[in-house]
Formats: C-alpha cells, structure tokens, sequence
C-alpha cells in the first residue's frame, strides 16, 4: 500500500507538456510504416515515416534518432500519445519564416505543386502560395525547369492564423536586375554612341536591349523625317546604334535616339528654302487646321487652312488635298529656331481677284448664276469660283431695291456691270441697273435749273398734283401751284391737263425734278416787267401784262 500511495504521489509531481506544443522524442522502434516515439513522461506515439521525408524524397530516420514532434493529444483511445513531425516542421517553420519576414530576408523553397492563380512552395516544413505574378519578371509559360528546384524567395505576406503564406520569386530577380542594371547605367553617359538589338515594338517606340538594360527609343527620335509608325524603321532582333539621350539616375531610365547620329536637315534650311520660293512637296498629315507637307527628308512645314484656297474659306483641308499627293507650295516664313516653315498653296495659283480685275475693268459686263440672295442684295458667280455682289440699289433704276430682289431666285443667270474691283478686300461689286440708260438722265438731258418745261398732270393729290416729264415722275406741292393763294388747289386741275411748269432743281442723286408753277408765273412777271416798262413810267400792271401777251400772240 506504501509502494501505491509512492508510485500516485510520483506521477502527481512529473511535469506533464502543454497540448499543442512542441516537443524532443525518441525512435524507439520502426514497424508497419511508422515509427514509435518515445515523448517521455512516460508517454509514447506513433507518426507515420513520410511525415519525415521531404517532396519526392526517402524518409531519413533511424532508431535512436532524437526528433522533435508536436503533441496534438496526451492521450488517445488506445493510450497513446497523439504527435506529428509534420506539424512540428510547420511550428518550427513558421517560427523562422516570421524572423525572415520582419527582417526582409529570403528564404530557401522550393515549387512543388501548381494550384489556381499560382503554385505551391515546400519553405521546410510550411507551405506557401506562388502567385502566377510573382513567379518571374515576364509571364511564364512553362514552369516545369523550375519544379523541384531549391531556389530563394521572399516572403510578401503570413497569417499565422489562417495558416497562410504568400511569397515571391519575382522580388529576388527584380533585385539582382536592378543590381546589374545600375552596374550597366552607371557606366553609360549621355552622348555616348552604343549598340542595342530592338528588343520589343509599340505604337508610341521601340525597347532596344543594351546588353542588360533596357532604352526608350521613341518614335520622334527615330528619323529627321516623319514617322508614322516605329515599325515602319525597326524590327524586333534588329541591331541597331542608338545615342543615349538622357539617363534618370534614380528610375534608371533611359532615352534613346537614332536621329541625333544623322546631320540634321534644320542647320541650313533658310539657304535651301529661301522666303517666296517654289517647291514641290509630299502631303504626310492633314488636320483640322491646315495639312503638313514634306519638302525633303526631315524638313515639313504647315500649309495653314488659310493660306490653301483663296475661295473655299470654310472647307476642311482634306477636301483640298489629300496625303501622299505631290503638291506645290510657296516659303511664306522660317522659324529655324522653332523648326517652323509656313507655307502657303493658293500663292501658287494666282489671285482670282487679281486676274478678274485685268480681265474684267470697271464698266465690263459679265455673266454669272445667282449663287444666294441677301436682304441687302445678289451674290452672283464669277469667272474664277469668286462671287460678285448685285446691292439693292444697284438692281434697278425705277424701282425699289426690295421690289427689284423680288424679281430673282437662285439659279438664275443675270447679267450686270463691274462697277469696282477691290483684290486685297476680295470685293466685286456689280450692277444690273448699269446695264441700260439712266432714264432719268435721259428726260434732264438738256435741261437745267430755270428751264419751263411742259408736264402732263399724272395724280391730283391733297398736297399737290403728280406730273410726268418725258417718262420721270415729279410732284408739284400745293404752294407751287399758283402765285395766287386762291388759286392753289390741286382739285382745279385735272388728270391729263398739260401745264408749263418751271425747273427749280435738278438732283441726280436723289432722282428728283423739282417744278414749280409759281416759280414760272414769278419769272414771267418780272421779265414782262423789265421788257415792256415800269410801274414808275405811269403803266399800270394790267397795260404791261397786256401787252406782253399781245407780243406772244
């Protein structure tokens, strides 16, 4: 009984391990696939001997060896202790995988499985995900050379929790890249003249491969001359000189240039272009505000929409002209400094202005269709594809400009006179009126300023009567109908009545005949007065008046 109470009061005092911890144990024995483990305490488990083998190797375990495992349980259903190396591996790992991490160092793996998005890594007892991303600098699309094989990495992410580890390839190779890249970048200098195989196309460039580091060629640096695509001059494998342009220390970046090893065309293009000169050039790109023509290789300048036409004002240029056409231009100006050359197309073909003006002086009559019709008159097209203006005015002698624009649409072909020409305002002026005789200036022909002549009663009116005169209607106011106050009213004539009227104006501005029966009845007067004696010489008005009619009979 003594013996019992020493043996219970023993096993109280041995220090049992904590469950989920790890701990030392010896093989003791080797059978059916597992070992036996001797964890001490008087306790014993079995793991089974692949937990001891790494991926794709024989396990590695003898009897006698000292191993640490993990204790899941102290005791199952048969009495046993529950361990697993496994999870021992896994604890110790991440245990040294977690110094790794916080201090960015790498860690040994190796690729031993391939799952969606990536693969997994063996790190020596805890297993890793390998993004697809992280794998290599450039996509991978066989992996199968680097399966297996014992290679660093870093790791990116843990989650000791969910058991999860994310780690890279990519960062270690980024790394000695960039090692060897700043070893390369630090041994070129800008100017230098190197030798690069192009590497990789796009639309912007070409990447040319200088034995290590990778260069920016850009389109514009490829030729003097436009280029439209880089493929047009490269092609990928081809080795070509570049000079280096510009190296960012820090990005270790590089410009590349192709152009800058050609002499360039700008140096004495003033010589070869000089102002007002004629060339013949090819159309490479047209806009919305002019198009660009080569004159030579590497040397363009800028037809602008304005300087393309000297009638289609308003036209996109490529309804002028199209690209790769031959065209011919003039040097309008040089900007060396800038590389600008303005050049001009319609300087070539001649001033239609200018040309209708030789063709066409003033008082010439032309032909045209009515190209639109304006409240203030007629475009009618010319010779030449300029337009001509008809003002109201101008439309018709006896009318009104308003009535006259009545009398025509579009289409219409009219004839009229070159009244001005104006070639720097680009301004035709015409006249249809021109065409024929003034009829005013007809009926005045002859008579002026205190001439009687003889109208036919037109209109009687309230303020006066309407005459005409040789075709040309005139009004006499009701003050100019008699000397006499009784005598002026316009209801004692009649229409038809034929009366001697006395022109007291002429105005061929306004188209007006001033006549006046009280002017003439006036003159009259006096010159009978002055003819056949005075009042002073004792005749009565009455005796000179008389016998100033007897005289006209």
């Amino acid at each position: 009984m003594e013996e019992f109470e020493a043996l219970l009061n023993e096993s109280f005092d041995i220090d049992t391990p904590d469950e989920g911890s790890v701990v030392k144990g010896k093989v003791i024995a080797i059978e059916s696939g597992q070992a036996i483990i001797d964890v001490g305490y008087k306790m014993e488990g079995r793991i089974d001997l692949k937990e001891f083998a790494n991926p794709g190797q024989a396990p590695e375990i003898e009897v006698g060896d000292t191993v640490e495992v993990f204790l899941d349980r102290v005791e199952n259903q048969r009495g046993e202790a529950v361990i697993s190396r496994e999870k021992a591996r896994r604890e110790e790992a991440w245990d040294r995988l977690e110094k790794a991490h916080a201090s960015e160092e790498r860690v040994d793996g190796a690729i031993f499985g391939r799952v969606k998005g990536g693969f997994t890594v063996d790190l020596g007892g805890a297993v890793a995900f390998l993004p697809g991303s992280q794998v290599d600098v450039r996509p991978v699309r066989d992996a199968g050379p680097l399966m297996g094989m014992a290679q660093p990495f870093i790791v990116l992410k843990m989650d000791r929790c969910r058991g999860n580890i994310v780690v890279s390839r990519r960062a270690i190779l980024e790394e000695s890249r960039a090692e060897q890249r700043a070893e390369i970048v630090g041994k070129l200098a800008e100017g230098d003249a190197v030798d690069g195989v192009v590497k990789n196309i796009t639309d912007y460039g070409a990447f040319v491969d200088l034995g290590g580091v990778d260069g920016l060629l850009h389109v514009t640096d490829m030729a003097w001359s436009r280029v439209n695509h880089p493929s047009e001059v490269l092609t990928i494998g081809e080795t070509i000189k570049v000079q280096v342009i510009k190296i960012n220390k820090d990005t270790h970046r590089i410009s590349l240039g192709m152009k800058q090893l050609q002499d360039d065309p700008w140096g004495d293009v003033a010589g070869r272009f000089p102002l007002e000169s004629l060339h013949t050039g090819r159309v490479t790109n047209i806009t919305d505000y002019g198009a660009f023509v080569e004159l030579e290789p590497g040397v363009e300048g800028l037809v602008h929409v304005s300087e393309m036409s000297w009638t289609k004002k308003n036209v996109h240029p490529g309804k002028i002209v199209s690209t790769s056409q031959e065209v011919e231009v003039m040097v309008l100006e040089i900007e060396t400094d800038k590389r600008r050359v303005s050049l001009g197309l319609k300087q070539t073909q001649g001033n239609p202005w200018e040309g209708f003006a030789k063709n066409f002086p003033e008082g010439a009559e032309v032909e045209g269709e009515v190209k639109n019709i304006t409240e203030f008159g007629l475009f009618i097209g010319l010779e030449g594809e300029i337009d001509g203006m008809v003002h109201l005015s101008d439309l018709a002698w006896d009318q009104s400009g308003e009535e006259a624009l009545a009398n025509y649409k579009k289409g219409d072909i009219v004839k009229a006179v070159v009244i001005d020409v104006d070639a720097e305002k680009e301004r035709i002026s015409l006249s249809v009126k021109n065409l024929g005789q003034d009829p005013f200036a007809e009926a005045v022909s002859g008579v002026k300023r205190g001439a009687v002549v003889t109208v036919e009663v037109t209109s009687i009116e309230e303020g006066g009567i309407e005459v005409e005169y040789d075709g040309m209607k005139a009004f006499i106011r009701r003050s100019d109908l008699s000397r006499d106050r009784a005598e002026q009213r316009p209801e004692r004539f009649s229409v038809g009545n034929k009366l001697d009227a006395r022109v007291t104006s002429i105005d061929a501005k306004t188209r007006k005949l001033g006549l006046s029966i009280k002017a003439r009845e006036i003159a009259e007067e006096k010159e009978a007065v002055e003819q056949y004696g005075s009042s002073d010489s004792g005749a009565s008005l009455g005796d000179i008046l008389g016998a100033a009619l007897k005289s006209n009979d």
